[in-house]
């Protein structure tokens, strides 16, 4: 953990002796009485926590002095076709640690459709995955995350018509353009990713007629994961640059 995250109803709570965040402090940082260990509230300050005394049960007393903003959002919303749930969980964590606006899950036409009832989005672990991406981008804010049951309904939500953005669908197989050489203009970038089947030629067509433009990341079939990752990076690289 590179920042102790709490919630804002646990600050006045001691922590208990098998919390994660108790062993983290206890056995791994070596912290003790007195003490001091970055911290932070689950979508507010960040700033330094205070080991205050340990109790004989084990349990931690913290205070804490939060008088920082956090990171920056980076301007990234990115649409994914349900991965595998394996998958999920890895991307969830790695978009939010990358610190990314907004994740939206949609249903494909050539997507599982058995990947859209995984237990992560009821039992917590999707939650759990952008909190440890959070965590270890010393960052206290997570992606906002939606679901959609297919592409026709998330574009015509057409959630990032209040901002100049630029409109993304990565596509190795029919592409019209690359990443490499797409000269990105705008401040905001919504991408879309489609399964590891990738799109076809209907999806195609609602996003052309919607102002995306399909751009390669190269001659491969990518992994899902691999491809958002890799998207992400190059819109960063294009915006910031």
């Amino acid at each position: 953990m590179n920042i102790i995250l709490f919630e804002e109803n646990e600050i006045q709570i001691p922590l208990k002796k098998h919390d994660s965040r108790t062993t983290h402090l206890l056995k791994v940082l070596h912290k003790k009485i007195g003490d001091d260990f970055e911290a932070g509230i689950l979508g507010g300050k960040i700033g330094n926590g205070q080991i205050e005394k340990i109790n004989p049960d084990g349990s931690v007393i913290f205070s804490l002095n939060l008088n920082k903003d956090p990171p920056s959002r980076t301007p990234v919303r990115i649409a994914i076709g349900f991965p595998r749930p394996i998958q999920l969980r890895r991307i969830l964590r790695d978009l939010s640690n990358l610190g990314i606006e907004a994740i939206d899950l949609i249903g494909t036409e050539l997507g599982e459709k058995s990947y859209r009832d995984t237990n992560l989005l009821i039992s917590g672990g999707a939650q759990t995955a952008l909190i440890e991406g959070a965590i270890q981008a010393r960052d206290t804010n997570i992606p906002q995350l939606s679901t959609y049951p297919n592409l026709k309904i998330w574009l015509e939500k057409k959630l990032w018509e209040e901002k100049e953005s630029e409109l993304i669908a990565a596509d190795n197989i029919s592409p019209q353009n690359s990443f490499f050489h797409y000269n990105f203009t705008k401040h905001y970038s919504v991408l879309a990713i489609g399964s590891e089947r990738g799109w076809t030629d209907q999806e195609r067509k609602l996003l052309e007629n919607a102002g995306f433009q399909r751009l390669s990341l190269g001659k491969r079939s990518l992994r899902c994961e691999t491809a958002c990752i890799a998207a992400t990076i190059l819109a960063m690289e294009n915006m910031y640059d």
